[in-house]
């Protein structure tokens, strides 16, 4: 265990200021920074994302198509290497909880390609038809996956056409691994969400999706992206007022921070700080 390499996990729900916390650790042990978050991985995506230039494994994507988690985590892993082979210090931040695990766990995933022809299949349907589906396929899944990730769900799906079943993950742990959470009040945490969404529009979130149309990113896709931008782009089609995306975001991002904290309060290694 005391040859693997070390790697610091930093996590916590969204505009906690994990980020931030990171990039101060970072100064003060000689570290460098990897994201975990399943969006800042695609080019473009940066206001909406709260990038951060610098991260390694950001910016590795094409927003136009869907990017597995196993193709971020061989990125991931090979950063870490690199990163402790030079004598640094691995530093993983995010909220994407999937992601963080496979790499500080080693899970193993399924490699099984994507499948265009049954995504497009799968994407016309109903997110409730989706579960129902799955539930009848893989009853062990359908009980763990995350029931409000619609690309989650059409993955599972993905893997059960191609092997049959979502096999249970296996893992191989390659760190030692020091986790640290960001917490704070609830309170807090909304007042910090409804800045967060101010500033965004304030640096141009707006303009980041006007510019994405303009690449070619259909407004399907837009929906698929995070309700930071889903809602600017239904504002952008006059489907809904600048008060109603600026409510709906704040009101979205709110339930998906209460999500996070539910999944992360089962895992007993991690250390809770309050910044």
């Amino acid at each position: 265990m005391r040859n693997k390499p070390k790697l610091i996990v930093i996590l916590g729900p969204t505009a906690s200021g994990k980020s931030k916390y990171a990039v101060k650790l970072a100064r003060k042990i000689g570290g460098k920074i990897i994201s975990a978050d399943s969006r800042q991985i695609y080019r473009g995506l940066d206001i909406g994302t709260a990038k951060i230039k610098g991260q390694l494994c950001t910016d590795i994507a094409d927003p136009k198509t869907a990017f597995s988690v196993t193709e971020w985590k061989k990125c991931a892993d090979d950063a870490i290497t690199a990163i402790s082979r030079g004598g640094k210090a691995p530093i993983l931040v995010g909220g994407s909880a999937f992601y963080i695990r496979a790499v500080a766990e080693g899970i193993l995933i399924p490699a099984v390609s994507p499948n265009p022809k049954l995504r497009k299949k799968f994407e016309r349907k109903s997110l409730e038809s989706l579960l129902k589906l799955l539930e009848k396929r893989d009853k062990r899944r359908a009980k763990t996956i995350d029931r409000k990730n619609k690309r989650r769900v059409i993955r599972a799906l993905e893997i059960i056409e191609a092997i049959g079943k979502v096999p249970k993950l296996a893992k191989i742990q390659k760190y030692r691994v020091k986790f640290i959470g960001i917490k704070r009040l609830p309170e807090d945490l909304k007042k910090r969400i409804e800045r967060r969404t101010r500033e965004m529009l304030r640096k141009g979130l707006i303009r980041e999706v006007k510019k994405l149309r303009r690449a070619c990113i259909s407004w399907k896709r837009f929906m698929e992206l995070g309700f930071e931008y889903k809602y600017p782009a239904l504002y952008i089609q006059r489907k809904i007022s600048r008060g109603e995306m600026i409510d709906k975001i704040n009101k979205e991002t709110i339930a998906y921070t209460r999500r996070q904290m539910l999944w992360w309060k089962r895992d007993r290694k991690i250390k809770w700080i309050m910044p």
